[in-house]
C-alpha cells in the first residue's frame, strides 16, 4: 500500500470512529444550521452529462420542454455565474474532492488521465464517515479499476456503467441505452428499460431504503451524452418543431431526464422527506449538441463543450432545501464553481471536516443562507488539457466577476460583453498582467504531480481478477480505442497501462481482442477493411517479456509469470499475418498465489 493510500485510509478510519460524535455536534466554525443527526439533511446531487446552460426552458430555451426542472428552478436558490471544467471527468474530479482537477490527476477523459488519485478524499468518503448512507447511480468516469472505482471511494451502493458513457470500451459489451447490463455493486446485472430511467429508479429504491437515516445520493445520468439514443416519443415532438437530427434526440434525452426529476420529487413527497432533503441540480460542462453552427440556443454565450469561453464551462446550479429556507427563487450572482460544493456541503450538513485537506473551493453556505451577504471578488481558473501532460496556457480561462482572460491573451469584460465578442486586452494591459499573474501562481500550485501516473493495482483482494481496457492506455489519443465501435472496427494502436503489483506472487494475464462477455476468437481483427489473422501475442510488464503463438480459434492468449510487488508499465501486442500489430483491447489479470 502506498503512503498516500495509507494516509487516506487512516483518515477514513479516524472519521468513521468519530462519526457518531460528529453527527450530534456542530463542528467549530461551521455555518450550517443543523444541530443533530435527526435534523441533518438528506442530500441529492444530480449531475447531467453534456447539458449546457441553455438546454433548459427556465433559462431561456424557446423549444425544449423541461417543466419539472423549470419548477425546481423557480423554487430554488440559483447560482447564475457558476462554472465547471469544460469536459466531464475533470468536472467530476473537482466536484468529488473540492480540489482543482489538475491537482488531483484528472485532466482528460481517457489515456489514464481520468483516474482520481487514490490519496484524495471524496465527497462520498466524508458523508460515509459522518454516518450517511451513500449511493451513486449512473456515470462515475474517475476509474474502472481498484482503487479508483466508486465502491473504493466511499460509495456504499453503486449502480454504474463503465468508462465515460454507455457503449464505451470499459462498459459491458453491447450496451446501447436500452435493456442494458450495468455494474451493480461491482457485479454485472441486466436491467430492463432506458438508461436514465434505470439510474433514477435505482436512486429511488436507495432513497426509500434509507428514508429513516441521512443519505447522500449522487445521480449522474449519462444523458444527454452521445450517442443520442432515445425513444422516438421523446425526439419526435422536436423533429416536428423543426429541430434537426441529433439536436432533436439530444433535447428528447433531456425531456426524459426532466420527467425523472418530476418522479424523484413526487417520491420524496410520498416518503415525507422532501422538506429536509437538500437537492442540487447542475451539469458537467457546456452543451454538446444544443447549439451548432448558429442553430439552437446557447443563452447568448460563446463556445460549447470543451471551450475556454463561457459557453464551455458556465452551467446551471440550482439548490433547494425547504427546511433551511433555500427555496422560493433567489439568484446569486457571485462567481462560484464546482469545487465549492464540497466545503459548502460540509458546512450546511455540519459534517466533520477532514484534517490535512486543503480545498481549492470556498464554502458557499454563507451566501446560500443569506444571499445578500457581502461576498468578496475572487479569481478562478478552469482549463481543458486533454493531453498526456498538461501544457501551460492551454485552453484556459482566468475569471473574476467582471473579467475573462482566455488563453492568457484575450480579455473580455463579461459584464458588458457576455457573448465575449470583443477582445479588449490592448485597452487594459494592467488587468491582463494581473490575471496572468493569477494563472502563474495557480499553475505553480497545481502542477507539482503532473509527471506522476495513477497506477491500477493488480492482485488486490478487492479486485482479483482485474479487467484492464484500452481506454486507459497511455498513448496518443488517435491510438486509443475508447468506445465499442472502435473495438468492432479493429482500430489500430497501442499503449501502456501504469500498474502496481499488489504483492509478490504468480500472476495470469489473459490477452483478449473482445471482452469475456462477447467470447469471440482473437483472429479476424479488421485492418483497412480486411480481416487479418493474429499469429502471435506478446506481453511485457516491467522487466518480464513473454511471447506465444495464437491459434485461429483462440479466444485469449494466456501468460503466467511470477512478479514482484511494485510499480510497472504493462504493454501487449497482437501480431498479425500482414506484418502489423496492435495492443490487446482487454487484459484480465489474476493473482494466482
Amino acid at each position: 500500500m502506498s503512503l498516500a493510500a495509507a494516509s487516506r485510509r487512516e483518515f477514513i478510519k479516524v472519521m468513521s470512529l468519530g462519526a457518531a460524535a460528529a453527527a450530534c455536534s456542530r463542528p467549530a466554525g461551521a455555518v450550517g444550521i443543523t444541530d443533530g443527526a435527526a435534523k441533518r439533511p438528506n442530500v441529492i446531487l444530480v449531475l447531467t452529462d453534456d447539458q449546457g446552460y441553455g438546454d433548459l426552458g427556465c433559462l431561456g430555451n424557446p423549444v425544449i420542454e423541461t417543466p419539472h426542472l423549470d419548477r425546481m428552478c423557480a423554487e430554488s436558490v440559483r447560482f447564475t455565474n457558476f462554472h465547471v471544467s469544460p469536459t466531464c471527468s475533470p468536472t467530476r474530479a473537482a466536484l468529488m474532492t473540492g480540489r482543482d482537477c489538475n491537482r488531483v490527476g484528472v485532466w482528460h477523459t481517457v489515456m489514464g488521465r481520468s483516474l482520481l488519485r487514490e490519496d484524495e478524499v471524496t465527497m462520498a468518503d466524508v458523508f460515509s464517515a459522518n454516518g450517511y448512507a451513500t449511493g451513486i447511480f449512473g456515470k462515475w468516469h474517475l476509474g474502472d479499476n481498484y482503487p479508483y472505482r466508486p465502491q473504493d471511494r466511499g460509495f456504499q451502493e453503486t449502480l454504474t456503467h463503465g468508462g465515460g458513457g454507455v457503449g464505451q470500451t470499459p462498459d459491458f459489451w453491447g450496451n446501447d441505452y436500452f435493456d442494458d447490463t450495468y455494474f451493480h455493486n461491482g457485479k454485472p446485472e441486466r436491467f430492463t428499460g432506458y438508461c436514465t430511467d434505470v439510474w433514477f429508479e435505482g436512486a429511488r429504491r436507495f432513497i426509500e431504503q434509507h428514508k429513516n437515516r441521512p443519505f447522500f445520493c449522487y445521480i449522474a445520468p449519462n444523458a444527454p451524452h452521445s450517442p443520442y439514443n432515445v425513444d422516438p416519443r421523446y425526439s419526435r415532438p422536436y423533429l416536428e418543431k423543426g429541430v434537426e437530427g441529433d439536436m432533436a434526440a439530444f433535447y428528447g434525452m433531456i425531456t426524459n431526464m426532466d420527467e425523472n426529476m418530476g418522479r424523484l420529487k413526487r417520491h420524496l413527497q410520498t416518503l415525507g422527506i422532501e422538506e429536509n432533503t437538500l437537492v442540487i441540480f447542475m451539469t458537467d460542462n457546456g452543451t454538446a449538441a444544443g447549439y451548432r453552427d448558429g442553430k439552437g440556443f446557447n443563452a447568448g454565450m460563446k463556445g460549447v463543450k470543451g471551450s475556454a469561453f463561457d459557453g464551455g464551462h458556465r452551467v446551471p446550479c440550482f439548490v433547494r432545501w425547504p427546511a433551511a429556507g433555500l427555496s422560493g427563487g433567489t439568484d446569486i450572482a457571485a462567481l462560484a464553481a464546482h469545487f465549492d460544493l464540497m466545503p459548502t456541503l460540509i458546512d450546511l450538513c455540519a459534517l466533520k471536516r477532514p484534517e490535512n485537506v486543503r480545498y481549492d473551493g470556498a464554502s458557499l453556505a454563507p451566501l446560500l443562507l443569506e444571499p445578500s451577504a457581502v461576498w468578496p471578488d475572487r479569481a478562478l481558473v478552469v482549463d481543458s488539457q486533454r493531453i498526456e501532460y498538461p501544457e501551460k496556457w492551454r485552453q484556459c480561462a482566468v475569471m473574476t466577476r467582471r473579467w475573462r482572460l482566455i488563453n492568457g491573451e484575450q480579455l473580455f469584460d463579461i459584464t458588458a460583453d457576455p457573448g465575449q465578442a470583443e477582445n479588449i486586452a490592448g485597452r487594459h494591459p494592467a488587468v491582463v498582467a494581473t490575471l496572468r499573474s493569477v494563472y502563474e501562481a495557480w499553475w505553480t500550485d497545481v502542477s507539482e504531480r503532473f509527471d506522476a501516473c495513477c497506477e491500477t493495482v493488480l492482485g488486490a483482494a478487492r479486485e482479483n481478477p482485474a479487467r484492464l481496457t484500452a481506454m486507459d492506455w497511455h498513448a496518443p489519443i488517435e491510438q486509443i480505442p475508447w468506445n465499442q465501435p472502435h473495438i468492432l472496427n479493429g482500430r489500430g494502436g497501442n499503449g501502456e497501462w501504469a500498474v502496481r503489483i499488489a504483492e509478490d506472487g504468480m500472476y495470469r494475464f489473459a490477452l483478449r481482442r473482445w471482452p469475456e462477455e462477447a467470447d469471440a476468437p482473437i483472429t479476424g481483427v479488421v485492418a483497412g477493411g480486411k480481416a487479418v489473422s493474429v499469429t502471435r501475442a506478446r506481453l511485457k510488464i516491467g522487466a518480464v517479456e513473454l511471447t506465444r503463438p495464437v491459434t485461429p480459434d483462440a479466444h485469449a492468449a494466456v501468460f503466467e509469470t511470477p512478479l514482484r510487488a511494485g510499480g510497472a508499465r504493462l504493454k501487449t501486442w497482437f501480431a498479425d499475418d500482414r506484418g502489423g500489430s496492435r495492443g490487446a483491447y482487454y487484459v484480465y489479470v489474476t493473482r494466482l498465489s
